[in-house]
Parts: structure tokens; sequence; C-alpha cells
């Protein structure tokens, strides 16, 4: 009779145990999506959305790139999730990705500085996260220094290498860039973190203002731009210039602009291409803005099931010659497993078109400062990797 009620009691006991076990595995989720609505962003509304009406970009409820395009193109006898499970390819580096901590740029007018009419410096932190020093100005792209990809914490595409160097270890910006609202440009915790450390403007495509309205982010300090407009800031004109892509950070599609960016100083020029296709705007860009001193030319993330919104590494170098660019240099690789191909894929490919076409490259690793006047040699560091 003892056992038996001993037994009743441990059974109850285990019960108690698990249904506590299992009440704080819910709050431990619910405490970890906590940011997960935040992360999602704003909508359009009021002025902003009055705004968006009147571009040329948008139409029946959503903004729409120049040519048409499928975000998802099916292919008889493929099956992208089997392969995302089970396929062969290499997405992973097999070995840490070499780290870089670029030294502090030397202020114009020091010894061993260049004027600051002449400078001009790329760091690549991964990603597309980049850094333009420019005649003595600092402009941020697209950074993202979360653990992952996500709105989530705890899923989603997680980082392949650290950040070089920490945020608040960033020098002071001018500027901060974003090109479109997908969460491998755009990272919630990242934004919150450079309004708290930086007082820099952020520029950002018609729309994308509403996340970062949502995030605390104050009104003066938020630039929204459509295609082919500029705005001055610390010397420099920046021009949001068009892309082939799109844009959306839950079920909603295409509510917000995505662009490229034209950073100009009053002697040196940038070209960024955030994410796109290969289209005929490059050369209209060109024409317009060009020549460029160097391109930051996206190279990763591409798939013939998507052709029209991410450029494969050859259609990046057509890109380049179209938009009348000097120094070619890669992002948007390396740093997230976000398609099939082989980690170093891309850049292998690029390599062998950039020799095949006669393409000056550089091929920085994560927090090198490249010096366009002086790049460094391609070393192909990343096979050693791969």
């Amino acid at each position: 009779m003892a056992r038996a009620q001993s037994t009743d009691v441990e059974r109850s006991l285990g019960r108690r145990m698990r249904g506590a076990a299992g009440l704080a595995a819910l709050a431990g989720l619910a405490w970890a999506a906590r940011d997960v609505p935040a992360a999602l962003g704003g909508r359009l509304s009021g002025a902003r959305a009055e705004r968006a009406a009147r571009s040329p970009q948008f139409r029946e409820g959503t903004f729409h790139n120049q040519a048409g395009t499928r975000t998802m193109i099916a292919e008889p006898g493929r099956n992208l999730l089997r392969e995302l499970i089970f396929g062969k390819q290499k997405r992973r580096p097999t070995a840490p990705v070499p780290l870089l901590r670029p030294s502090a740029s030397v202020p114009p007018g020091h010894a061993g500085a260049p004027e600051a009419a002449d400078e001009l410096n790329i760091v690549w932190y991964g990603h597309a996260s980049t850094l333009i020093e420019i005649e003595g100005r600092r402009v941020l792209l697209d950074p993202v220094w979360s653990d992952r990809c996500s709105p989530s914490g705890l899923v989603g595409p997680r980082r392949l290498h650290e950040p070089p160097v920490r945020l608040d270890e960033l020098p002071p910006l001018d500027a901060i860039l974003i090109s479109h609202d997908h969460y491998d440009h755009l990272d919630m915790p990242t934004v919150r973190a450079l309004l708290a450390g930086q007082s820099a403007p952020f520029l950002v495509p018609l729309g994308v203002g509403a996340h970062l309205d949502r995030w605390g982010v104050p009104a003066d300090r938020i630039i929204e731009l459509d295609w082919s407009e500029s705005h001055q800031v610390a010397g420099l004109e920046i021009t949001a210039t068009a892309a082939q892509h799109f844009s959306g950070r839950g079920l909603r599609r295409d509510g917000t602009l995505w662009s490229s960016w034209v950073v100009a100083g009053a002697r040196r020029k940038v070209f960024y291409t955030g994410d796109s296709g290969y289209f005929d705007g490059y050369a209209a860009i060109g024409a317009e803005h060009g020549p460029f001193d160097v391109t930051l030319m996206q190279i990763g993330a591409y798939d013939r099931a998507w052709p029209t919104i991410h450029m494969f590494p050859e259609e990046a170098v057509s890109a380049h010659l179209d938009l009348r660019g000097g120094l070619f240099v890669p992002v948007h690789w390396a740093t997230f497993n976000l398609a099939l191909h082989d980690w170093s894929e891309p850049v292998d490919r690029l390599w062998a078109e950039a020799k095949a076409r006669d393409v000056r490259l550089a091929v920085p690793r994560p927090g090198e400062r490249v010096v366009v006047d002086e790049p460094p040699a391609v070393d192909g560091w990343w096979q050693a990797v791969a």
C-alpha cells in the first residue's frame, strides 16, 4: 500500500515537473519572441503613404520595377526544398573566415594622410555592410550586426563569421544608407544601436522610414528618397537610383521601395547596387552619374529560380562595365547562407570573369580597408577556407 502511494506521488510530481518545464519553455519562447512584432516594422500611413502614392514606381497599392519580374520561377523536375535539405553544395566555409580589424583612418591634414579631396577607401564588414570613406566623410551601407538576419533571434540564417568590429567601435558617421527592407539589409537591433551611438541621418527608399519610425528614430534623422532624388549631407550628394528587386518584412510584399545608391563628393564617386537583378538601368545610371571610381556590387544569393532579382557574378561584371566603374569590390556574399550555391562559388566565378574581361578587382577580407587608388592584389584568400 505504501509503495503504491509512493508511486502515485512520484507520478503526480513528474506531471507537475513536466508541466512546469512546459510552461517555462513557453515563457522562454515568448520572451525570445517579444521583439518580433516590432522587428516586422511599420506600415505606411498619413503623409508617408500619400507621398508613396505619388511615386512613378507606385501603382495599385505597391511599388514596382521598371520591367516585369518574378521572385520565383518553377523549374520542372526541381524541388528546391529537397535541394535545400539534401543538396550536395558546400554552403558553409570549412574553416573560420579570416577577419581583419581596420586601423583608424588618418584624418586629412595629418602626416601620411591623403588630401580630403582625394580620399576614397572601402571597408567591407561582411555581407552588404560596408563603410565608404570619401573626401574625409564616412557613409555606412546596409549595416547588419545581429547574429541572424531574421525578425527572431532563435530562427533564420545565422552568421558564418563574426563582425570584424563592434558597432561601438565604428568611427563617427556622416550618413547611413539603407537599400531596402529585407532582414539582411535592415536590422532593428543594429538601427537602435546606431540611433544611440551615432548622430548621422538615415537615408532610405520611400516607405522604409515607417520601419525606422516604429523603432524610435526621430523624424529629423530619416530622409526618404524616390529614384533619381538626391540629398546633400556633409558636402556629399547622395542619390537614390533604380534597382530591380522587391521588398517586404512580413506577409505583405512591395509596400516599400528598394534602391541602389550613388555617393558623390566633389571629386570621387561610388556606386552601390543594393540587391538587384541585371537590367538596362545600369547603363542609364552610368550615363547620368558615372564614371565611378569604385562600384560595390552584389554577387551572391543568386539562383536560376530567381534570375531577375539577384545578379549572377558574370552579370555583376557586365553591370560594372555598364556603370563605367573603375575598381570592382564584391559585396553580398560570405556572411549569410541565403541560397543554394557553394559558399565560395560567387567570388570564384567573379574572379574568372573579371580576368576574362580585364576588370580591376579587389576582394577584401571582412574588415580589410581597400584604398581604391592602391587596391590589394587578389590573392584567393577564400579558397583556403572554402
